[in-house]
């Protein structure tokens, strides 16, 4: 059975970011608003197309790819990206120069679990 993450998707907890943050350089103004709101994340997925867009009081992020297709990604810093989604055991991978996202349901939560190095950011989501 094929895994559906459309839907609206709200942040109620995060890990500490301070090590993912400086392992991947980002500025000072876009760390402090990483550690302090919470992002709606909304997903509207047809079969293996995607357009997920991130949304904060400070603007909204929005990504369209392609399972198995390379695509053009913007990162919330604003830095652009090209890279491949893959769809492995239910997850959504993503890997880019520096950073590897995860997303993945478990049970009624979205999980989104970015890496760089041995630095771990875990974020999690219930369905609005």
């Amino acid at each position: 059975m094929a895994v559906d993450f459309s839907g609206s998707w709200q942040m109620y907890e995060q890990g500490d970011p301070e090590e993912f943050l400086k392992a991947v350089s980002i500025p000072h103004l876009m760390a402090k608003m990483m550690r302090e709101i919470k992002p709606l994340i909304i997903i509207k997925q047809t079969g293996e197309d995607f357009v997920v867009s991130v949304k904060t009081p400070l603007r909204t992020n929005t990504n369209s790819f392609t399972i198995g297709k390379e695509s053009e990604f913007t990162t919330m810093d604003g830095v652009k990206t090209r890279a491949t989604a893959q769809m492995v055991e239910g997850k959504i991978i993503i890997d880019t120069e520096k950073v590897t996202h995860m997303r993945e349901l478990q049970g009624e939560e979205m999980v989104e679990t970015f890496r760089a190095g041995s630095a771990t950011l875990v974020r999690r989501y219930r369905k609005t």
